[in-house]
């Protein structure tokens, strides 16, 4: 019933690959937010110095009151873009953690049931309620993290159906606003 030195090292080579491996994961998501930021920070700038230009290319108020509500549509769209972009990258890197830790839940509580079935194998004469009520409560604890999971899994798919729902209203209003001020 005790664990061998050979069984501890394997535990914990298998935990260090874990480890750096989902250290891994957490550098390429900050990579990827790291790109996306001076992606968008040079389309500002550039944006930026295009617009400066065109306000001084302007030759009245009319013209610079059309430049202006030029400039929002595609504001709110940038915008719109970098948050789905950015959800991304966080669901992505999420999810590798997600998939990491279920993998680990699912090989402990494999290795407990295990554990659990050898335990009573070897118990003596007169424990079988006691190996009953673990075995119950093993099952019970497992039932329990499975139900969590599902109501994470559902909440998560529920707030990215938000996201994605308030994404595109806002898009599709911060049009409607732009062809509403195109029509005056």
């Amino acid at each position: 019933m005790s664990l061998t030195a050979e069984q501890i090292l394997a535990a914990h080579k298998a935990n260090i690959e874990t480890l750096f491996g989902l250290t891994s994961k957490a550098f390429e998501g900050v990579e990827k937010l790291v790109e996306l930021n001076v992606t968008a920070s040079r389309a500002a700038l550039n944006e930026a110095a295009s617009h400066a230009q065109a306000v001084l290319s302007v030759k009245d108020a009319q013209e610079l009151i059309a430049l202006q509500a030029g400039l929002f549509q595609p504001l709110a769209e940038k915008a719109a873009s970098y948050s789905r972009h950015l959800y991304d990258i966080a669901s992505g890197t999420g999810g590798e953690f997600s998939k990491a830790v279920e993998s680990q839940t699912a090989e402990v509580q494999k290795n407990f049931a295990t554990l659990v079935d050898s335990a009573s194998k070897n118990a003596p004469a007169g424990s079988e309620t006691a190996v009953a009520v673990m075995k119950s409560a093993v099952s019970a604890a497992n039932n329990a993290f499975e139900s969590v999971q599902k109501a994470v899994k559902q909440a998560t798919d529920a707030a990215e159906a938000n996201f994605n729902a308030v994404a595109t209203t806002a898009a599709d209003a911060a049009k409607s606003a732009a062809g509403a001020r195109k029509q005056r």
